[in-house]
């Protein structure tokens, strides 16, 4: 859905910001919907191999460079992507004034949300380009829109439209386009849930998705 969000044409340049199991989804999508690069921002090593290996996706380790807009700047001459696709959401992790302002305020209950990876999206799109946001927000300041308005951005987002995209990856999966089968990296029990869960939520043992089993 993300990726299908973004109107790609051959030869467009996608940015995602994420590369857990939506991220890895969309960067899969893209590639599919005829994108010439990926580009995956994360910072967790295992999940960027997976990106590069799965989805032929360059990648920034954003906790390894001093500036994920800048490294973006140099990868695409200075243009930016065609379209950013933010897969991380409210739980960002930065670094610098704006990360600290957003933890201030979530320590103080002023506001929910961390808006690092969003708002380097905005900054990173090209103008005229498409913002593609997968994440869940809820509530969120500083976000820049006078630089979506600026540069003519289209921004799309949903909560995922099952019905529309399940059976459309169905088709795919079946004519052996798309092999989702690598992002299942754990099984567990439906008695064993709890512990699949606090591997997910701190990507433990190298953990994208866990499959729970009756």
């Amino acid at each position: 859905m993300g990726a299908d969000f973004c109107d790609i044409s051959p030869g467009d340049t996608v940015a995602v910001w994420g590369a857990g199991g939506v991220g890895l989804m969309a960067m899969l999508s893209a590639r599919l919907l005829g994108a010439d690069r990926i580009i995956a921002i994360d910072q967790v090593p295992e999940r960027l191999a997976l990106a590069r290996e799965k989805a032929g996706a360059e990648t920034i380790n954003s906790a390894e460079v001093d500036s994920v807009l800048d490294a973006l700047k140099e990868m695409t001459t200075g243009r930016g992507p065609d379209a950013c696709i933010d897969a991380v959401g409210m739980e960002a992790d930065g670094k610098g004034l704006m990360h600290a302002y957003d933890r201030a305020k979530q320590a103080l209950g002023l506001h929910t949300d961390r808006g690092d990876a969003v708002r380097e999206a905005i900054m990173a799109c090209r103008k005229g380009g498409t913002l593609s946001i997968l994440g869940v927000y809820g509530v969120m300041d500083k976000f820049p829109l006078g630089v979506i308005v600026n540069k003519g951005l289209t921004v799309r987002t949903a909560q995922q439209h099952g019905q529309k995209y399940v059976p459309r990856l169905l088709d795919r999966v079946v004519r052996g386009e798309l092999d989702p089968s690598f992002l299942a990296t754990h099984r567990f029990s439906l008695e064993d849930a709890a512990e699949g869960y606090e591997m997910f939520m701190t990507k433990s043992d190298h953990c994208v998705r866990v499959v729970f089993v009756p």
